[in-house]
């Protein structure tokens, strides 16, 4: 038992990764905003200057009865407009009327405009990119009327929630399992990148069984990492796979992992086997970092991360997201070490069967 306590560890960590990952509910989000006075959009609207816009405005987990609720539509950091009407429908959806300046600083023909609203209940809730104005008249001594409206006095709301992200809305919940699966892949392929070494530097086939073991659970947890992300796909892009280079080039590494478990298994001479795949083990370790890290980052894509995309930055995680997301690394790594294990136990127990044999 004793010798066994961070397997317990691990289970206990996936326990508290799904129970809390999938329970804890999102904070107070805008789902889309359309405007009634030019017509129906989707997830934002285009309008023009200096004429008064009403807007209908769904929200999520929102609580819009019942409350005093405050809109703004936000410019930079220190100009804003408020919403001069605000009509409430239900829970989730109102309607916010606007009276959009004429005049804005000298920037371009189209300036975009962040929501931004408020109540006591929910906290705040921001939409980026809610609303493009096409402005003809760009006067920079006459912008006065983006300062005269500034936003005070806002709160978030109390609890524990996990941050709402336009487009990826409950998905987000995916960050406790698609990327701890790729993170677990990659510290059991570098420590089968170890007992490679050893074994090309000993001879002792235990490191072999090893290596070997570790490759096995790591090819599991990166085929469940694409499935993951594909699943993630089809909802934030609308497709469960694009030529996108990082999902290509991802794929392309789990290839050559997969290759040397055919490789592995189509020899029969144990030594020869063993010298050959801890070779091809190095190789693909060499090839698995410009194809996943270096190529990527060279050329632009979707995928957060990656050509000029960030990723885990403070835009996309917060604290109470890494609350779940570090101790899933952890469970998923100690599962994968558990799943490695059992497999060496197994390789051991058969190779002394067939030396007795």
């Amino acid at each position: 038992m004793r010798q066994n306590w961070w397997k317990f560890l691990g289970i206990a960590i996936l326990i508290y990764t799904v129970i809390v990952g999938m329970s804890t509910p999102l904070k107070p989000g805008v789902l889309r905003i359309d405007s009634l006075s030019v017509g129906q959009g989707d997830n934002n609207a285009s309008i023009t200057h200096g004429e008064t816009h009403k807007f209908r405005v769904k929200g999520y987990n929102t609580n819009f009865l019942d409350n005093d609720n405050r809109a703004w539509l936000k410019l930079d950091s220190i100009g804003s407009v408020k919403a001069k009407a605000v009509n409430v429908i239900n829970d989730t959806e109102i309607d916010l009327t606007f009276d959009i300046p004429n005049h804005f600083p000298a920037r371009d023909t189209f300036e975009s405009l962040t929501l931004v609203l408020h109540n006591t209940e929910d906290g705040a809730a921001i939409l980026p990119d809610a609303v493009f104005v096409k402005s003809d008249l760009t006067d920079i001594e006459n912008n006065a009327e983006w300062k005269i409206n500034p936003i005070s006095n806002l709160t978030d709301k109390t609890g524990m929630q996990f941050p709402y992200r336009s487009v990826l809305h409950e998905t987000i919940r995916n960050t406790f399992f698609h990327i701890p699966l790729w993170f677990s892949m990659f510290i059991l392929l570098i420590v089968s990148l170890v007992y490679s070494v050893k074994y090309l530097r000993s001879g002792n086939l235990k490191h072999d069984i090893y290596a070997s073991a570790m490759v096995n659970v790591a090819v599991l947890f990166g085929i469940l990492g694409i499935i993951t992300g594909s699943l993630w796909a089809k909802y934030t892009w609308g497709t469960f796979w694009t030529t996108d280079v990082k999902l290509n080039m991802s794929t392309v590494a789990m290839l050559i992992y997969v290759a040397s478990l055919i490789l592995r298994s189509s020899i029969n001479d144990i030594d020869r086997r063993a010298k050959l795949s801890a070779s091809y083990n190095i190789f693909a370790f060499a090839a698995l970092i410009p194809l996943v890290f270096i190529i990527p980052r060279l050329t632009d894509s979707l995928h957060p991360g990656n050509g000029g995309n960030p990723a885990l930055g403070g835009e996309d995680m917060e604290n109470t997201l890494r609350m779940v997301f570090y101790p899933a690394i952890m469970g998923f790594t100690l599962l994968g070490l558990w799943m490695s294990s059992t497999l060496i136990r197994y390789e051991l127990i058969k190779d002394k069967w067939m030396t007795r044999k």
